[in-house]
C-alpha cells in the first residue's frame, strides 16, 4: 500500500499534536508534597450497626387460629399427642397431593392431629368454596401472609410442615412435600431422643 508524501505528513502531524495534548504543560518541576493532613481515627464501631441475626424460633411454639370448620385451634391444647402443622395453599400442586395422605393419616390416628395453614391471600368465599370441593376432615385456617405466626419461619416454599412432639417441642421440620411414612419416621426417631421416664 503506497501512501502519498502529502497524507504521510498529515498523519505525522497528528501523531505529533496527539501527544503533545498528553504532554505535561513546561518542564517545571514538581512541587515538593504538602505535609499529610491529620486524619481522623476511623471509630472503632461503625456507624451503621449490623443486622442482628433473626431470633430463635421458641422450642415449644405457640399457635392460636380460627379455622374454617373446627372453631379455635390452640395448639397448647393439643399436648400429649402429636400435631402436624402444615402451611399449604389452594395454588399449590405439592400442597394439593399431600392433602389426601396427611388426611388419611389424621383420621387413622388417634395420637395425631393435623392443621392446615392456608398462607396465602384469599377470600374467605374462595377458600369455603375450594372445602367444599375438597375432602380434607382436619382444621384449615387462613393466615395472614403479611403477619403469619411469629413461632414458626416464614415460608419461603411450600408446602413447609411442623411436627410437634407430644411435649410442645418442634420434633422435625419438613420442607417441600411430606408422606405419611415420613411422619411416622420422625415420631420414632425423636421418641429414641426422649429422656427414659422414670
Amino acid at each position: 500500500m503506497i501512501i502519498a508524501s502529502g497524507a504521510l505528513r498529515r498523519l505525522a502531524a497528528l501523531g505529533l499534536l496527539t501527544l503533545a495534548a498528553c504532554a505535561p504543560a513546561g518542564d517545571q518541576p514538581a512541587a515538593p508534597a504538602a505535609p499529610a493532613a491529620p486524619v481522623a481515627q476511623t471509630p472503632a464501631t461503625p456507624a451503621v450497626a449490623p443486622t442482628p441475626p433473626p431470633a430463635a424460633k421458641p422450642e415449644m411454639p405457640t399457635l392460636v387460629v380460627d379455622t374454617f370448620t373446627h372453631g379455635k385451634f390452640d395448639l397448647a391444647t393439643q399436648r400429649g399427642h402429636w400435631v402436624v402443622v402444615n402451611f399449604w395453599a389452594t395454588w399449590c400442586t405439592p400442597c394439593l397431593k399431600e392433602i389426601p395422605d396427611l388426611d388419611a393419616f389424621d383420621l387413622e390416628r388417634d395420637d395425631v392431629s393435623v392443621i392446615g395453614l392456608a398462607y396465602e391471600e384469599i377470600e374467605r368465599a374462595d377458600m369455603e368454596a375450594f372445602l367444599e370441593e375438597h375432602v380434607i376432615h382436619y382444621p384449615i385456617a387462613v393466615l395472614d401472609v403479611y403477619n403469619p405466626p411469629a413461632d414458626f419461619d416464614t415460608p419461603r416454599g411450600l408446602p413447609m410442615t411442623y411436627l410437634i412432639a407430644p411435649d410442645g417441642k418442634v420434633a422435625k421440620k419438613f420442607l417441600g412435600p411430606i408422606t405419611s411414612q415420613e411422619i411416622t419416621r420422625a415420631m420414632d426417631e425423636y421418641g429414641k431422643v426422649l429422656p427414659a421416664s422414670t
